[in-house]
Formats: structure tokens, C-alpha cells, sequence
């Protein structure tokens, strides 16, 4: 089974294009089958203030204290992913919404408790029940939020989440869904490009501004084992007449 995985950041997904899901229903076409892990930041933030709840973050990773986490997953399961789901079901794309702590979904461990509170990385997922939703059609959309071996649901960073399904589906392509067709250097798109060159064009100005932390979140992917991770954009068909559109980034380890 050919599989997709598609990480979709909360800022992007109020901006997904007819072209976006145009690009899905052209891969399911070609027999690809698609799995969704999408984060939730501007939500969550919106819901925060709302409380008057100040964010913080330690390392890139939101602090997530037990009061944290209910509004991070009822954002995330109650709002984000029920907008991305009704989105996927207009575009007649069947699609079943899965918070990541149901059923073991996603299995986790606390990364540093004293520091970060409630934020895990994953240890292990439930492939094969993936497996039985991917065979039947369906775009499984799920939350980054894990279950500890005690029970307690933890906040994982979306891109790690991404990342673990990903491996643990074996995927054929890994995508990043930005704002942006990928990374142009010199006024040009460029389809391949080595991690070790993104340092190279952060420092020499070349990725520069709202790009690096895009770039940043998909170096984030390939530390976590990925062989190459794909940059495209939500506002355009990223795969067209069987042909990829983007940015690919290789892993060091695959440059070697």
C-alpha cells in the first residue's frame, strides 16, 4: 500500500486551497492512501488568551501544565480537527478525526516533566490500527497528543508526531504543508535540496523570516529518521499529472 503522510500546521489550515485537496483527490486516484497529523498553535493561542493564559515555551516546545493540556486538547480535538475533517468531507475525501491518546493511538513518554510539564515524544504507534483505516479509503486526521504507560494524555511538538506516524507507516513521501510552493533561493524554486545546505542559506540570508521555522520544523522531521521530507504549498496543487511539486529535503544520511 502506497501511503502519504501530510503534516498541516494550525496556521495553515484556515488557507488550504481547492487546489490542495485537488492534489489529494489526484492521489488517491493514483492509489495512494493519506494519513493527516495537524498541530493547532494559533487555536490553542486564541483559547489561551481567552483565559488569560500566557503561553511559554521552552526550547520551541510549549510548556504545558495540566491546565494547559485540557485546552490543548479540547482546541484540538474539539475544533481543529473537526474543521479539518468537514474541509477533507466537502472535497468528498472520507476522513475519521482520531485524537492520538485514544486507544494507544500514540504512546509516549514525558521528556523532561521538571522543565516542560505535560509534553511527551512518542514511543511507539498503533500502526496497524492505521493500517485498517488507510485500507479501507479513509484519511485518518490526527492529533499530536500521546498517552503515557500511566495513562496521562502528553502535548507533543506536531512535527515529531508527524514524524513517528510517518516511520511507523513506512511512508512514501513525507509532506509539510506551508504558505509557500517551498524554498526559493535566488529567486528560484528549489525541487532538492541537502539539509546540510539549509544552514548555509539561513546564515547567508537566503531563508530568511516566516521560512526558517518551517524549514526548522522539517530538519525537526528528518532528526527523527525520515529519509527526505517534502515543502509544499497549501494554496496550490502540490502534486499534478503524477508529478510532485516543492521543495524535497534529504536527509544527511541519504546524501551519504
Amino acid at each position: 500500500m502506497k501511503t502519504i503522510l501530510i503534516k498541516c500546521g494550525g496556521s495553515t489550515l484556515e488557507e488550504l486551497s481547492a487546489e490542495f485537496f485537488t492534489s489529494l483527490q489526484e492521489l488517491k486516484k493514483q492509489n495512494y492512501q493519506i494519513a493527516i497529523v495537524h498541530g493547532g498553535g494559533p487555536d490553542i493561542n486564541r483559547m489561551l488568551e481567552q483565559l488569560n493564559v500566557e503561553p511559554e515555551y521552552v526550547n520551541g516546545l510549549r510548556k504545558t501544565t495540566e491546565e494547559t493540556l485540557k485546552v490543548v486538547e479540547m482546541v484540538l480535538s474539539g475544533q481543529t480537527n473537526r474543521k479539518l475533517v468537514q474541509k477533507l468531507e466537502m472535497n468528498h475525501l472520507p476522513a475519521l478525526g482520531l485524537n492520538g491518546s485514544d486507544v494507544g493511538l500514540l504512546k509516549g513518554s514525558y521528556i523532561n516533566r521538571e522543565e516542560l510539564g505535560f509534553v511527551g515524544e512518542i514511543t511507539e504507534v498503533n500502526s496497524e490500527l492505521l493500517q485498517s483505516i488507510l485500507v479501507k479509503g479513509i484519511i485518518p486526521v490526527i492529533t499530536p497528543i500521546a498517552i503515557s504507560a500511566d495513562g496521562t494524555k502528553l502535548n507533543v511538538n506536531a512535527d515529531y508526531a508527524a514524524a513517528a506516524v510517518a516511520n511507523a507507516l513506512e511512508v512514501e513521501q513525507c509532506l509539510f504543508v506551508t504558505d509557500v510552493e517551498g524554498i526559493i533561493i535566488d529567486g528560484s524554486l528549489k525541487e532538492v535540496l541537502p539539509a546540510e545546505e539549509i544552514d548555509y542559506y539561513i546564515k547567508s540570508g537566503d531563508i530568511y523570516g516566516g521560512m526558517i521555522p518551517k524549514v526548522t520544523s522539517a530538519l525537526s522531521a528528518l532528526q527523527k529518521g525520515m529519509d527526505s521530507v517534502r515543502i509544499v504549498a497549501g494554496k496550490k496543487n502540490f502534486y499534478r499529472n503524477q508529478k510532485w511539486f516543492g521543495t524535497k529535503i534529504l536527509s544527511r544520511e541519504r546524501v551519504i
